[in-house]
């Protein structure tokens, strides 16, 4: 019997699929080190950063990385590591300011909460990661495997944890491939609507919960949008089903699958590490971690979220007027 319409053909040759361990041994495909000229360049211009010349001449001095970078999202596995960002010595607001030209070469920043923020700081702030409305970049809660609500997903390190704090990365792409071959009973209902619920929204007065496929396909890309504990956190909000036998195993198997060490990429983010993700073919996911005892300052991460048309991709993003669109 053939595939259906709607699925990929089993060894379909698709954008962003890769094996993480096969991606580890072959640093050539995906890591960018900044040269000795670019890195100087960057540290000036961010010491120099007063007049409206910044972002292009941050481009200027990117063009070539950033190129690179943008052939990788678009043709190569989803993800890339540019290692070197001049970050030491540099107030976070410069970084930020930093980060966000270096991120223009690629798309425009988007708002990634109901507050319009469209850079945000990843840190522990004391929050609790078991409120459903605390988003848990926020905690130093573990994270699993996830997507976020932009085209391209962005992390540049200014700390390091004291200990865990790793970033982990899967092929959405493989996941499902993996799910299809081994329960094809159950794979065709990623492309079904599943409800993830959204944080905050309830104290604003907008629906709790959204309804969108964890998979879509059309015909050429794959593209995937899961987050397990929004999908959970939905359960029980107004007009929201609950979970029948079949999608619960299936969103457990999901979790196992991109939790696979077959198929997963582990990584350390050291202080200079700027991460891009093309989000509809990359989860992403960090262990659990420590901070040093105060006053020591903790991990510190930048995050941005970028639209790049280009890519014309369907993932959800914030609209601050009403949830997620």
């Amino acid at each position: 019997m053939s595939a259906p319409a709607s699925l990929p053909a089993p060894d379909a040759d698709l954008p962003g699929d890769f094996l993480g361990p096969a991606l580890a041994q072959t640093p050539d495909r995906w890591v960018i080190e900044l040269d000795t000229p670019t890195r100087r360049a960057l540290d000036a211009l961010t010491r120099a950063a007063t007049d409206g010349h910044f972002e292009r001449r941050v481009a200027d001095a990117m063009r070539e990385v950033t190129g690179s970078c943008r052939d990788r999202l678009s043709c190569g596995p989803g993800v890339v590591l540019v290692r070197g960002v001049p970050v030491e010595g540099h107030a976070p607001a410069a970084a930020a300011a930093l980060f966000t030209a270096i991120g223009r070469g690629l798309g425009e920043p988007q708002p990634q909460n109901l507050d319009g923020d469209r850079i945000t700081d990843v840190r522990d702030t004391g929050a609790d990661p078991d409120d459903p409305d605390v988003r848990l970049y926020r905690t130093r809660a573990a994270q699993g495997p996830h997507t976020d609500g932009a085209d391209v997903i962005g992390l540049l390190c200014l700390r390091a944890a004291a200990r865990g704090g790793h970033s982990r990365i899967v092929s959405s792409v493989r996941v499902f491939q993996s799910i299809a071959a081994g329960r094809p009973d159950l794979a065709p209902l990623l492309l079904q609507p599943w409800f993830f619920h959204v944080p905050g929204a309830a104290a604003r007065g907008l629906p709790e919960a959204m309804p969108r496929p964890i998979v879509r396909f059309d015909g050429r890309k794959l593209e995937s949008f899961f987050i397990a504990w929004y999908l959970r956190n939905a359960q029980g909000r107004p007009g929201v089903p609950p979970l029948d036998a079949a999608r619960g195993e299936l969103l457990a198997l999901y979790e196992a699958t991109a939790n696979d060490p077959a198929l997963v990429l582990d990584m350390d983010l050291r202080p200079g590490d700027l991460q891009w993700l093309r989000n509809a073919f990359v989860l992403h996911g960090r262990t659990a971690y420590e901070d040093p005892p105060p006053p020591a300052p903790g991990r510190h991460l930048l995050r941005l979220w970028l639209a790049a048309e280009d890519f014309d991709d369907t993932t959800p993003r914030f609209d601050t007027s009403g949830g997620v669109a």
